[in-house]
């Protein structure tokens, strides 16, 4: 297997990469370009999955990137290379700005207006590198392997174990004055054992990620949880078809808030493809929650001094008591819509869900006790939102409890619902708050859905 990986020098190369982003803009302008912009980067990262006590893939990468995009008035071209000797850093840009010559004019593009720049970006802690090996890799992920098995005999089979690392840095200018970038990791270890045999089999999966390797949960303890996932799953079969309370274990709910903001976006506005058009000051969750966005949380998946074009992030409550106090909006998409950047060209930042009638001991227990009777989700299969009606239907695997206890697992069923009215239908959010991504939430539980079963 491959020898350990090491850390890139980015120190050096941060410096590299300002003066060919100067150089990429320098060279637009002396084209004859209105405006500029250029992001150099370049990241490495090692993938090592385990199945059956051997190791069945390595993955490295390492890849870098030379982008440009060059503005003539209104219109917009863009090119880019892996090449960053100085020809073909001036041929990029000279095919950048051959596009945008001959491209139509967009009466909205451009770059974002100077004053919404970030001028000193704070270190947010975003760069923890793994010096690991394969080799090392591989015995974390047999670790996790092992202890999922070791948890019962019923576990008879695994989809693998696996742990990833990875990291880069970038430096993104424009001709604006813009210039600025940062380095950044995220590592992660799964596993995703099989339980039972034959034609009653079950499988499960559980990982953890952070930016920082020290602050991964020990490969044991996540091949235990996703074994006792799987093995819960034995016993599942289906229910008849009603209208039940159903409650979205925590992970899963990170898709709800997910769906908030995509229905938020800007592109989904202006293109009307939302069913959320024309909603802000309007109520569109139940008037207990609040949605924040803090892109400062030090060392968080979703933090960024700025985003993707340079605009300044910033902490607001893009929800407050159910009320849409904010849209989600890069330069382009602010402009279709007569509105301003909101610092989310590249999406959202730290997103928390939470409901003001939560209590500290109001756990995954309690939450059941909230159900009392009714349908329990813990995975969604294929794809089933209208976004432009809010239409929501998913193929669903869960667990039927009564009275705030399981009783069973529940296979081969569809929820259904209308997400405008699954949001002000939102009756409790849980203290189980679980980060992922951008997003945090506990789990949240709905009064009422379909439930379509036998």
């Amino acid at each position: 297997m491959a020898n350990a990986q090491h850390s890139l020098p980015i120190q050096a190369n941060q410096a590299r990469f300002r003066e060919l982003v100067q150089q990429a803009l320098d060279h637009a302008r002396t084209l004859g370009a209105s405006d500029a912009a250029a992001e150099v980067s370049e990241s490495q990262g090692l993938a090592v999955t385990v199945r059956k006590k051997d190791v069945e893939t390595v993955e490295q990468t390492r890849d870098r990137s030379l982008d440009v995009t060059v503005y003539a008035g209104q219109r917009r071209g863009s090119a880019s290379t892996s090449d960053f000797s100085e020809a073909a850093l001036r041929e990029t840009v000279e095919a950048a700005w051959h596009i945008a010559r001959y491209t139509a004019e967009d009466p909205v593009a451009g770059l974002p207006d100077a004053d919404l720049l970030v001028q000193e970006p704070q270190d947010l802690s975003l760069h923890y590198p793994w010096t690991i090996s394969a080799e090392e890799a591989a015995r974390l992920a047999l670790r996790a392997e092992r202890a999922a098995a070791d948890t019962d005999a019923r576990i008879t089979n695994t989809d693998g174990a696996s742990v990833s690392t990875y990291e880069g840095h970038f430096v993104l200018g424009n001709t604006r004055g813009f210039l600025a970038g940062y380095p950044y990791s995220r590592h992660s270890l799964s596993a995703a054992p099989i339980a039972g045999r034959g034609a009653h089999m079950q499988r499960d999966y559980w990982y953890t990620s952070d930016r920082d390797a020290s602050k991964l949960a020990d490969p044991e303890a996540v091949g235990r949880y996703a074994a006792e996932r799987a093995l819960s799953r034995l016993s599942a079969r289906r229910i008849k078809t009603g209208k039940f309370p159903v409650l979205f274990e925590a992970p899963l709910a990170l898709g709800l808030l997910g769906a908030l903001t995509q229905a938020t976006s800007g592109g989904a506005l202006y293109r009307k493809a939302s069913f959320l058009v024309d909603a802000l000051g309007k109520p569109v969750l139940a008037d207990h929650l609040d949605v924040a966005e803090d892109p400062f949380v030090p060392g968080a998946m979703g933090s960024s001094p700025f985003d993707d074009e340079g605009v300044r992030t910033q902490a607001r409550k893009v929800v407050e008591a159910g009320v849409l106090q904010g849209y989600f909006l890069s330069s382009y998409t602010a402009r279709k819509l007569g509105m301003v950047s909101t610092g989310n060209a590249g999406g959202s930042h730290n997103l928390t869900l939470r409901s003001r009638l939560t209590r500290p001991d109001d756990d995954f227990r309690a939450m059941l006790r909230k159900l009392g009777t009714g349908f329990l989700v813990t995975e969604l299969i294929g794809q089933g939102v209208n976004y432009v009606t809010g239409d929501y239907s998913r193929g669903a695997f869960g667990y039927w409890v009564v009275n705030g206890e399981i009783q069973h697992a529940v296979q081969e069923v569809t929820i259904a619902g209308n997400l405008a009215e699954m949001f002000r239908q939102i009756v409790a959010i849980g203290a189980d708050e679980i980060c992922r991504g951008t997003k945090c939430t506990g789990s949240i539980l709905i009064e009422r859905m379909a439930v379509a079963g036998a």
